[in-house]
């Protein structure tokens, strides 16, 4: 069975599904194979769940009609959802970048979906798997798709841009990310790069960041862009203050978001931005910035009891987290406590980054720093230093902790949002 044929029998489904769990009736079910796991055995199971068809390549476990047999399952959903967007002939934005690419996402999302029927990626839905899912999640009715691009190593923006073909590209910023897969920042740059590889050998239009001077320097022979920034700018925004809410303002309009951080200024200038261009009215993209509420623990504000909780634990490397330092310093609250967790896949960087973020921290005016994980506990600061979560939540620092502002940032594994029990 060819792309074009499958592609058939997809626009008849319900949607796609790779895990069994979640298949609801006439889905088309892709068995996809990891090193620990191996769809092919539960294609029956998707079958009896409802399942249209099944996408499978051990023949051993094809019965009848309804088991498509391919040589390798993800290539073959890569492929169709490559199909299916040039199907589509819609507009694509593709997003990328080492910090805030899921809070500009979603920004950009709320801006142009108060004009146009958008859809964008779910979640981090952005590698491999998730960047094709989220093109087959697009249908007739979208006018605007908005992809997602993750990734821990070179080649793989590339590899996604290939089959998501954007139209418009953005970058958030090049920071000390993912460090360990990319070989250093330069390896970093070069590898978000990728997207504006493409994006320029196809004639597309960048959206660019004029306060950035990396950015501007990689396409200053580049013409088909459009610039964002306070001054000399395509379109011109200004920020006016965190504390703790980012409030911005544009065409004389004052945007009060919901979103803590001078470090979110530039994202929701993106969003406004990217509106602007696709003439979105000034109105609706400040209704849209102002009603967007960050959630799955991105820089979330908390009350708990007198307590002021800014929860940032989704993810965290050195850009990231001196970024959120120096933004909780400059806060007026009379009484601050930090609690940081390790940074993951900084490589031979590691010993490195921590001690230069447990020495930044300690230099700053906090009332309380408290520093958690392996490689915090290999640093010289040895004071309120733990070495695993446990350890942190067993010296019970903090139960009787009243009228304070909590910082709580570090990386996905630390899982660090579990402090909000203890608090």
């Amino acid at each position: 069975m060819n792309i074009e044929q499958l592609h058939k029998i997809f626009l008849k489904s319900n949607s796609v599904s790779t895990d069994t769990r979640k298949v609801k009736k006439n889905d088309l079910f892709f068995a996809l194979k990891g090193d620990n796991f191996n769809g092919n055995k539960f294609a029956k199971d998707a079958i009896e769940k409802g399942a249209c068809y099944v996408i499978i390549n051990e023949e051993a476990y094809k019965t009848n009609e309804q088991f498509i047999l391919v040589d390798n399952v993800l290539e073959t959903l890569q492929k169709l959802a490559k199909y299916h967007r040039n199907y589509l002939g819609l507009k694509v934005i593709a997003l990328t970048g080492s910090n805030g690419k899921t809070t500009t996402k979603e920004l950009i999302n709320a801006v142009l979906s108060k004009k146009f029927k958008t859809t964008a990626t779910v979640g981090n839905l952005n590698n491999h798997i998730g960047v094709p899912l989220t093109l087959l999640s697009m249908d007739a009715s979208t006018e605007i798709g908005i992809v997602e691009m993750g990734a821990n190593h070179q080649k793989e923006i590339d590899f996604l841009c290939s089959i998501a073909q954007p139209d418009f590209g953005y970058i958030t910023n090049f920071g000390k990310a993912h460090l360990e897969g990319f070989g250093g920042v330069e390896g970093v740059i070069k590898g978000k790069s990728e997207l504006y590889q493409n994006l320029k050998a196809n004639g597309k239009l960048i959206f660019v960041n004029n306060e950035d001077k990396k950015q501007k320097e990689l396409l200053k022979d580049y013409h088909n862009t459009y610039h964002f920034g306070s001054a000399e700018a395509n379109v011109v925004i200004q920020f006016e203050e965190a504390n703790p809410f980012v409030v911005s303002t544009f065409k004389s309009e004052v945007i009060k978001s919901q979103l803590i951080g001078s470090y979110n200024f530039t994202n929701i200038s993106a969003a406004i931005a990217i509106g602007n261009f696709f003439d979105v009215d000034v109105s609706s993209i400040k209704e849209a910035i102002e009603n967007y509420i960050p959630s799955n623990n991105r820089s979330q504000i908390i009350v708990k009891g007198s307590n002021k909780i800014i929860l940032d634990a989704y993810n965290a490397n050195p850009t990231s987290m001196k970024a959120a330092l120096d933004n909780f310093a400059q806060l007026n609250d009379t009484y601050k406590i930090a609690i940081l967790g390790d940074m993951f896949e900084l490589g031979n960087d590691a010993a490195q980054e921590h001690q230069f973020i447990a020495d930044y921290a300690n230099n700053l005016n906090l009332n309380e720093l408290y520093l958690v994980g392996e490689n915090f506990f290999g640093t010289n600061a040895k004071k309120n230093t733990y070495n695993s979560f446990d350890l942190f939540k067993n010296a019970n620092k903090l139960s009787n902790t009243k009228e304070a502002t909590i910082l709580i940032k570090g990386s996905r594994g630390m899982a660090l949002e579990r402090l909000l029990e203890y608090l």
